[in-house]
């Protein structure tokens, strides 16, 4: 018999653009971190200016302002 499926404790966020800043936090799925690894489940992004960064928080809690996320360490603001 399987084993019940485990509860997502985190819930995940984007980054959503507007214009060349970053706007807000889109909520876009739910996730769990455990011993094992970390599952992410994804049923929504923004639709234009996604960043491709993803951020699990744990259920409840409060986000930060969103910051630029680029791989290589890169400022937007530089650009």
């Amino acid at each position: 018999m399987a084993d019940p499926p485990k509860p997502r404790t985190h819930t995940a966020y984007t980054p959503q653009r507007v214009g060349k800043k970053l706007g807000r936090w889109l909520e876009v799925g739910s996730g769990r971190i455990d011993g094992e690894g970390v599952d992410v489940f994804i049923d929504r992004l923004p639709v234009g200016g996604f960043t491709g960064f993803v951020r699990l928080v744990p259920n409840g809690a409060v986000l930060p302002e969103p910051k630029p996320q680029r791989p290589g360490g890169e400022d937007e603001e530089s650009e």
